[in-house]
C-alpha cells in the first residue's frame, strides 16, 4: 500500500505520467495537467496586464496593412494565426507585442525587445538635444560593459557605437537594431509560436472569460 501512495504521489508530481499500472491513473492526470495549465495562463495573463498597462504611446507602431487597428484587447484566433505569417505581424499588434514581451520575459532575454522598442522611439525623436541624451541613455543601458540590459552584440558593433553616439544621428543603431531583431526572429519568435499561451489563442474556444480585455 505504501508503494502505491508513493508511485501515485510521484506521478502527481511529475506531470502525472505513470508508466505501469494504476488503473485510478487518469483522475489524478488529468487534475494535475488542469492546474498546471491553468497556472501558465494566470502567469502569462499577470505579464501580459503588467506590460498592455504600462505601454507608452512612443511604443505603437503603425501596421503596413491598412484597417489594422491595435488595440489591448484578446485578438480573435484568426488575428493570433496572422501572428505566425511574419514576425513584423506580432510586432505591429498592441497585444502580439506585449504577449511576446512576456514570453521573453520567461525566457529571461527581455532586454532585446526592450532595445529593440528603444531604437523604435529612437529613430522618430526629431530634436538634436533629445537624440543626444537619448542616444547616451540606450547605450548606458544596453551597449556598454556591464550595462543593467546588456544585449549580445560584438566588440566592434559596441565600439562603432560608442564612437557614433558623440555625434548622434538616427543610425546609430542601426547594426545592432538590425542584430537584435534578427536574433529574435530566428530564436525567440519560432519558440513563442510553439509556446502554450500561443497555441490557446489560436483556439477557437477563449482560455476564458477574464482575457476578453485588461
Amino acid at each position: 500500500r505504501i508503494g502505491m501512495q508513493s508511485a501515485v504521489f510521484l506521478a502527481v508530481r511529475h506531470g502525472g505520467r505513470m508508466e505501469r499500472g494504476g488503473r485510478r491513473r487518469s483522475e489524478p492526470e488529468e487534475a494535475d495537467k488542469g492546474r498546471m495549465k491553468r497556472t501558465i495562463i494566470k502567469d502569462w495573463k499577470s505579464r501580459l496586464s503588467y506590460f498592455l498597462q504600462n505601454s507608452s504611446n512612443s511604443h505603437k507602431r503603425k501596421s503596413k496593412k491598412a484597417g489594422k487597428h491595435h488595440n489591448y484587447f484578446r485578438p480573435s484566433p484568426e488575428e493570433a494565426q496572422l501572428w505566425s505569417e511574419a514576425f513584423d505581424e506580432l510586432l505591429a499588434n498592441k497585444y502580439g507585442l506585449a504577449a511576446f514581451r512576456a514570453f521573453l520575459k520567461s525566457e529571461f532575454c527581455e532586454e532585446n525587445i526592450e532595445f529593440w522598442l528603444a531604437c523604435e522611439d529612437f529613430k522618430k525623436t526629431k530634436s538634436p538635444q533629445k537624440l543626444t541624451s537619448k542616444a547616451k541613455k540606450i547605450y548606458n543601458d544596453f551597449i556598454e560593459k556591464e550595462a543593467p540590459k546588456e544585449i549580445n552584440i560584438d566588440f566592434q558593433t559596441k565600439n562603432m557605437i560608442a564612437q557614433n553616439i558623440q555625434e548622434a544621428t538616427h543610425t546609430c543603431f542601426s547594426t545592432a537594431q538590425k542584430r537584435v531583431y534578427s536574433l529574435m526572429e530566428n530564436n525567440s519568435y519560432p519558440r513563442f509560436l510553439e509556446s502554450e499561451f500561443y497555441q490557446e489563442l489560436c483556439k477557437k474556444t477563449p482560455i476564458s472569460r477574464a482575457t476578453q480585455g485588461t
